[in-house]
């Protein structure tokens, strides 16, 4: 299946993004609209860091394990996301750019590593469903960004 790509540009710095992203319950805060019940382990942010979401997406729930694979500060996370017993598998990429005029351009990449064959036969609606809710998901996120810093990173 062919990979969904959302972004957004925002006022604060690729550093200050990344930092925002880099910790593992911060994303509670942008995706508890449909990723619901955070549990988490391992470390709070960085390579290792691991959440168990519920999914609410399209009329199906389904636990998933979130970890955090690859960190390159300030520029990438890279999340592998593990669901139904491992079947589906995907990998979330954040990338943060910094933009001429100041601020940065936040993009989320969903790509399926391995889709069920449900999945790949609806692909063009599952795909279009991933990418509804990862816009929403990046409206929500450059809200957290902007009072996260007004709150001095609370």
């Amino acid at each position: 299946m062919k990979s969904v790509t959302v972004s957004i540009d925002v006022p604060q710095t690729p550093e200050q993004a990344y930092d925002f992203l880099d910790v593992m319950s911060h994303h509670e805060r942008f995706t508890d609209h449909y990723l619901t019940g955070w549990r988490y382990d391992g470390p709070g942010r960085g390579v290792g860091s691991r959440a168990t979401v519920t999914v609410a997406l399209g009329g199906v729930r389904s636990d998933v394990d979130i970890e955090v694979v690859e960190a390159d500060p300030p520029r990438r996370l890279v999340e592998r996301n593990v669901s139904a017993a491992g079947r589906p598998l995907a990998h979330g990429t954040y990338t943060i750019e910094a933009l001429p005029g100041g601020g940065s351009r936040v993009a989320f990449t969903y790509a399926w590593v391995r889709a069920p064959l449900a999945d790949r036969l609806l692909a063009p609606v599952v795909r279009s469903t991933m990418r509804r809710a990862n816009r929403t998901v990046m409206r929500r996120l450059a809200t957290e960004l902007a009072r996260h810093g007004s709150t001095g990173g609370a």
